[in-house]
């Protein structure tokens, strides 16, 4: 059985939620505290915030896709508080990227996506009628048009080094939002110590089991 046809018996479970709620420091950044569905989130070079914005629907039971990030591997993903249970990963789309997340917003209530070029206005305008349509909330690794939020990270301060010896083990981060409507926010996060790899963005996310299941066909 193809992937296609097992993200069509998901629809039934996609729908239901009015947002998609996120963990509480990145609530403090976007308006209403939650993901919209129908919107597009970008993030500016970090594939850490865009896991952790994707670990608050997830633990609250939504299913998930991830697209075009190669180098994610099953535990780094379920270390962030991501459900490996309800989640699609397509980890090389090639040039096909965004027809497979145009497929995916059809039947997941949230998708990541890493763009391999940039969109044009009219392409982005036609997934964004679509992700309306369907109520889908895209979280994107790079620049958009017509992103509801774009998020980046402003400043960093390593923990886990001593003098000259030792392991990274996290960073306290200020990330920045804004929003298409209303001023500016940033907030204090405490964020892994590798951005492609894994971590915890907020204690409640941390210590969560992880489960074996992760589909990783392409379409």
């Amino acid at each position: 059985m193809g992937l296609q046809s097992r993200i069509r018996g998901m629809e039934s479970n996609r729908r239901g939620l009015e947002t998609r709620p996120l963990a509480e420091g990145f609530a403090r950044l976007l308006p209403g505290g939650a993901l919209r569905p129908g919107a597009v989130y970008s993030v500016d070079g970090s594939v850490t915030l865009v896991l952790a914005l994707l670990a608050g629907p997830s633990l609250a039971g939504s299913w998930c896709g991830i697209i075009g990030l190669a180098d994610l591997g099953a535990e780094a993903a379920a270390s962030f508080g991501i459900d490996l249970a309800r989640l699609v990963l397509v980890p090389a789309p090639g040039d096909q990227w965004l027809t497979v997340t145009a497929a995916l917003a059809d039947v997941l209530p949230v998708v990541a996506v890493r763009p391999t070029r940039r969109v044009s206005e009219t392409k982005a305008s036609r997934l964004g009628a679509r992700l309306r349509q369907r109520g889908c909330t895209l979280l994107v690794a790079g620049e958009w048009p017509q992103a509801e939020a774009r998020l980046s990270l402003r400043q960093n301060t390593w923990t886990g080094l001593g003098a000259g010896h030792g392991h990274l083990t996290g960073r306290d981060a200020i990330v920045a939002a804004s929003v298409r409507s209303g001023s500016p926010r940033t907030a204090r996060l405490a964020l892994p110590s590798e951005p492609e790899n894994a971590g915890a963005v907020d204690p409640s996310c941390r210590d969560l089991p992880a489960t074996s299941q992760l589909y990783s066909e392409a379409m």
